[in-house]
């Protein structure tokens, strides 16, 4: 049993997820231990006193919550939840289409040889980065599929031979085809208050839906963000209302000194 009553953040750079329950906690005022499971052998050794290998997770003595659901932060920290409005269903996949093809431009302008190169203090590439984002739509077509969503499902990474432009470009496209059909079909009738079945908690699908939206946007900021710093301006740059209505962080990177240069 641990002997103090500190709130204490897990995470790791670059985690979208992570980076809002931060910024959630700091905008409450709310003083938190940061531990960075990428810098810290040790935070993964505490995770592991509570049955996890998985971030972000806030914990206070003996109790842990998922730090992807922000009213179980709230509770944690002792924070007033005033609730959360989602985006209408026809809405988030409107926005959810618009970031996909935009991955299709940007990743059209990404040097080939630059592809391999990581992000700061991060061990994701940039080819990695770009499968992420398409893999967090597959992700959901998945659950559709009867497959639930674990921490691992958004840990993929291109296999082998799979990490060029073209390849990558060629699995968005049939990520975004295959969307497209099922929301013209099944979606059509899809009860979105029914449960999600997703690792972070008790989440209707339509929650799930705009946790599949906002992920995959900030990693398309990401990308954007990749692109300018290799002095490249993206092609048919996203603005703010492709984001706005979204919780979104407000920081693109944990750390926006290390831009890619």
């Amino acid at each position: 049993m641990r002997s103090d009553d500190s709130i204490r953040v897990y995470w790791m750079t670059g985690c979208t997820s992570c980076l809002r329950t931060k910024e959630f906690l700091t905008r409450h005022k709310v003083s938190f231990l940061s531990r960075n499971v990428l810098e810290d052998p040790e935070a993964y050794a505490e995770l592991e006193e509570f049955g996890l290998r998985q971030v972000p997770i806030v914990t206070r003595g003996d109790e842990w919550v998922n730090g992807q659901v922000l009213a179980d932060v709230a509770r944690i920290a002792g924070i007033p939840w005033g609730g959360s409005k989602l985006l209408p269903v026809a809405e988030l996949r409107r926005r959810l289409e618009t970031m996909l093809s935009a991955t299709d431009r940007f990743l059209a302008q990404m040097p080939e040889e630059q592809l391999a190169r990581n992000l700061p203090n991060r061990p994701r590439s940039y080819a990695d980065l770009a499968y992420h984002i398409y893999n967090i739509a597959d992700a959901f077509l998945e659950h559709e599929d009867g497959i639930p969503l674990t921490f691992e499902s958004y840990n993929r990474v291109p296999m082998q031979g799979e990490g060029t432009r073209r390849t990558l470009i060629a699995y968005g496209r049939d990520v975004q085809a295959r969307l497209s059909t099922w929301f013209e079909g099944p979606g059509r009738s899809r009860d979105w208050a029914s449960r999600a079945a997703v690792y972070y908690g008790d989440q209707t699908l339509h929650e799930f839906l705009e946790r599949t939206t906002w992920h995959a946007g900030q990693h398309v900021r990401q990308i954007m963000w990749v692109l300018e710093g290799l002095g490249i301006a993206p092609d048919g740059k996203l603005g703010p209302e492709v984001f706005v209505g979204l919780p979104m962080p407000v920081q693109i990177w944990d750390d926006m000194a290390a831009q890619p240069t």
